[in-house]
This record gives structure tokens, C-alpha cells and sequence, in this order.
């Protein structure tokens, strides 16, 4: 019964303080933040103390009937416990880098509202075991994200804005189309039900379809992937939140949660999901080589990262799952150092194009550093974290057989490397542009310099989250066995 209580508090301690904010930021600026961090740290620790139940096996769960015959269902399984834990601890972090980064703007108890409500919604789909709930809380963060992306007020943030809106809220009403087949069939839109309902029926095609649009536009996967890159005009704080900590890996999430947990996908889709990871993968490394704009570079490294956590996924044996999982976690850690670290590079230098960039390294030396490691992991340079997901990816798929495709992706894994050491040498090495240039505030920097440390950390000790992936894991695939 405790444990329930801890998966409310994870959900509705942020979702509900979050209304509270813009008024604490009416009295107190710094109240407001403390509050904002503590509401979001609240998260983290109450996901930190679901880790030993989801360790042993155990799913914690809660239910109360709603009116209409609909179900509040949340349920604490290693998948979501494991999300949740990665979804949070990121965000705290970003909370903390935010405070530097959004003192001097406008809009701020906007802004916390916003980004505090942000990852309340994530918790709640994260929890989410009813099709309902989720397709909620997954509405809220298109709100959420539509309202971030446009905050400086620019027209071409807003266009920028609403075009990310339309793209993934008109994909959720496809998925909500496919939920409601499902409800058709089954009768109800507990997952645990649709499980047992579906457990010798094959998922139809079209409805299969029709959630996979929804995940993709949300996870910005080709050919939906535009609005990524535009989001890049968002304060930096909000374009790690989407990239590394929420918005693009609710998508991988639900797949997991529905196409490896609930339903056993067909045949046809374990090959059709990793040739669209595989496009997406190349077209968008392709992309970051030839653009100069520091974010937009970076969003197409998203797009390109993503298809490998989707290739992990459709793979479908233990060890390329595993390997997805393991890639939330290190992506989600390095890409939002890379983030960070430019929003300190704009900042100082009022520029984002890395033509006018250059010799950074002499007087941003922390940050630097920082990037390069951040960066390594994002290449899958052993031993930090992105390597060992990266190869467990790899080595699920060549079990699986699936050797050509696997070569896709070793060329996109090449590309990755090109553009971020092109990146890298753009900005930081060569003669000084900005002599004038410094690092940012020492809470900033630290942020950056935490993820840094954490991504080399997350590789000398995957040992640890990989038990939990793993336990997670097992739960998904014998759940469809």
C-alpha cells in the first residue's frame, strides 16, 4: 500500500505543484525555483525507492474506477520504473542548469510551470497501465512542448511551435484510433487485459499502423522528423528536455510498453521498423553533416540516435532490448550535455552558427572538455555509456540474423563520429573567434560538467543499470511468451 502511494506522489507532486508555481513566483523568484527543483527532485527519489521492488520482480500497483467506466491505472513495473528514473534525475539537472540560463528572460513562472508540468505528464504516461491515462498525459506534453518551443514569442518560434503541435497531435488522434480498435476487440483499455485478449490473436495491421504514426511523430523518426530540428529555437534547458530527458523518448516508451510488453508484433513489422530506423538514422547523420546551426546539428544527431533505440527495440531478442534501454539512459545523459553546452556557447558568444565559431576551447576550457566527453558517449567510444549500448544493439541484431540492416547501422554509427568531431573542431579548436568568450555561471557549468562525469560514470558502472534493464527486460519478453 506504501508503494502505491510513492507512484502518486511521483505523478501528481510535479503535475500538481507545477499550478502552483507562477504564484510563489509572484512573491519569490528564488522560492520559485527551490520549489520547482524539489517538485521535480520528489520524482526522482520517489522512482529511486520503486527500484527494488521493480528489482525483484514485483509490480506495484494502483487502480481506482473513474467515472464514464473509465480506470485510473498506474503501474510500477522495472520498465517504468527505469524510465522514470532516467526521466527525472535529467530533469533535475536541467531544472538546476535553468536557473542561470532563464534569469534574465521573460516569462519565467511560464517557464517552470511549463517544464515542471513537462515532466509531471512523462510520469504519468510513464506509470500509465490503462490506454487512457496515457493518451492524456501524452496530449499534455505536445501542450507543454507546443508552449516551450515558442517561449521567446518570435513569429518564427511560434510557426516553429505550432508546426511541432500539429505534426505530433495529429499523430496521437492516429494512435487514438488504433487505441480505440483495440478497445473493439478487447473490451477494455487495461493493458493487463488487452494482453491476455490479444495473447493468441495477432495485433491487425492497420491498428499496428496507426499507433506506429503516433510514436513516430512523436519520437521525430523519418518521415516526421522535420520539427525536431526546428524546435532548436526553444531556450537550450527546454531543447535537452525534449531531446535527451522526455519528449522524443516517449516514443520508444510506449513502443516498448505496447509492441515488446503487451502485444508480440508481427513478423512483418521486425522488419519494416528497423528499414524506417535505418533511413531515419542516415538521412538525419547525413543532415548534421552539412548544417552549421550548433543546435539544429545536434537535433538531427536525436533524430539519428533514436533510430537505434528503435532498431534495438524491433530487433526483439533480450540482448538488443536491453541494449535500447541502456541507449535512453546514455543518450539521454550525453545529448543533454551537448545541449547545455551550447546553450552556453550562444549565450557568450550570440551566435549558434559554428562557421563564426572557433578556438573556444582556450577560453571555455570546462565546457569544452565537457562537450568531447558528452560526445564520445553519443559516438559509442568505449568505456563510456554509449558504447556498451551501442554494442548490445549491435549484437542483438547480428543474433537475430539481421546482418544487412546491422551494416545500416554501422555506417550511420560512422557518421556519427564524422559530425561531431567536425563539430567539435569547429567550435572549440583553431583560432580564437570570441577572445572576449567566458564560461557561463558556475551553476551552468556544473550541470554540463555533472553530465559529462555522469556519462563516463554510466559506462564504468553499467553493470548497475543494465541489472535493472535487464530485470525489466526479462518482465517485457515473458510477458508475450
Amino acid at each position: 500500500m506504501k508503494e502505491t502511494y510513492i507512484i502518486l506522489a511521483a505523478v501528481f507532486v510535479p503535475v500538481l505543484g507545477s499550478f502552483l508555481l507562477p504564484l510563489i513566483g509572484r512573491f519569490s523568484t528564488r522560492i520559485r525555483n527551490v520549489a520547482s527543483f524539489l517538485f521535480v527532485l520528489t520524482s526522482f527519489l520517489c522512482s529511486l525507492a520503486l527500484v527494488s521492488s521493480a528489482m525483484a520482480g514485483k509490480a506495484v500497483v494502483f487502480s481506482r474506477q473513474l467515472p464514464l467506466g473509465f480506470n485510473l491505472s498506474f503501474t510500477a513495473d522495472g520498465l517504468a520504473v527505469f524510465m522514470a528514473c532516467v526521466s527525472s534525475s535529467i530533469s533535475a539537472i536541467i531544472i538546476l542548469y535553468s536557473f542561470g540560463y532563464i534569469s534574465h528572460y521573460e516569462n519565467q513562472n511560464e517557464y517552470y510551470f511549463m517544464v515542471v508540468l513537462f515532466l509531471g505528464a512523462m510520469m504519468g504516461l510513464v506509470f500509465s497501465s490503462n490506454l487512457i491515462p496515457l493518451y492524456i498525459f501524452w496530449e499534455i506534453t505536445a501542450i507543454t512542448s507546443w508552449r516551450l518551443i515558442g517561449f521567446f514569442r518570435e513569429k518564427t518560434h511560434v510557426f516553429r511551435a505550432d508546426k511541432a503541435f500539429l505534426v505530433t497531435v495529429f499523430g496521437a488522434l492516429a494512435m487514438l484510433i488504433g487505441f480505440i480498435s483495440i478497445y473493439q476487440q478487447a473490451g477494455s483499455f487495461e493493458l493487463s487485459v488487452i494482453k491476455e485478449a490479444f495473447r493468441t490473436n495477432p495485433l491487425p495491421g492497420m491498428v499496428v499502423l496507426l499507433i506506429l504514426i503516433g510514436i513516430l511523430s512523436k519520437s521525430a523518426t523519418l518521415p516526421f522528423h522535420t520539427w525536431l530540428p526546428d524546435a532548436g529555437v526553444a531556450p537550450s534547458p527546454v531543447t535537452a528536455l525534449l531531446h535527451a530527458a522526455v519528449l522524443v523518448k516517449i516514443g520508444v516508451y510506449v513502443f516498448a510498453r505496447l509492441f515488446v510488453a503487451t502485444f508480440a508484433l508481427p513478423e512483418l513489422w521486425h522488419t519494416v521498423i528497423p528499414v524506417i530506423a535505418g533511413a531515419s538514422a542516415l538521412v538525419s547523420a547525413a543532415a548534421a553533416l552539412i548544417e552549421t546551426d550548433i543546435k539544429r546539428i545536434i537535433a538531427y544527431s536525436t533524430v539519428s540516435q533514436i533510430g537505434f533505440i528503435f532498431f534495438g527495440l524491433a530487433v526483439g531478442n533480450e540482448i538488443g532490448v536491453i541494449g535500447a534501454m541502456l541507449y535512453i539512459l546514455t543518450h539521454g545523459l550525453a545529448k543533454a550535455g551537448l545541449f547545455l553546452s551550447a546553450g552556453i556557447i550562444e549565450q557568450n558568444t550570440k551566435t549558434k552558427d559554428i562557421t563564426k565559431l572557433g578556438g573556444l576551447m582556450g577560453t571555455m576550457p570546462v565546457t569544452a572538455i565537457s562537450f568531447l566527453f558528452c560526445a564520445f558517449s553519443v559516438m559509442g567510444v568505449p568505456p563510456l555509456g554509449g558504447f556498451f549500448s551501442k554494442y548490445l544493439v549491435f549484437s542483438g541484431a547480428v543474433n537475430r540474423g539481421d546482418l544487412w540492416i546491422a551494416g545500416v547501422f554501422l555506417l550511420g554509427a560512422f557518421l556519427t563520429i564524422i559530425y561531431l568531431f567536425r563539430l567539435f573542431n569547429l567550435v572549440f579548436l583553431g583560432k580564437s573567434a570570441f577572445p572576449q568568450a567566458r564560461e557561463g555561471s558556475l551553476g551552468m557549468v556544473s550541470c554540463v560538467a555533472a553530465l559529462a562525469v555522469l556519462s563516463v560514470l554510466s559506462g564504468i558502472f553499467i553493470s548497475y543499470p543494465a541489472k535493472v534493464a535487464g530485470v525489466s527486460v526479462q518482465q517485457m519478453l515473458g510477458m508475450i511468451k
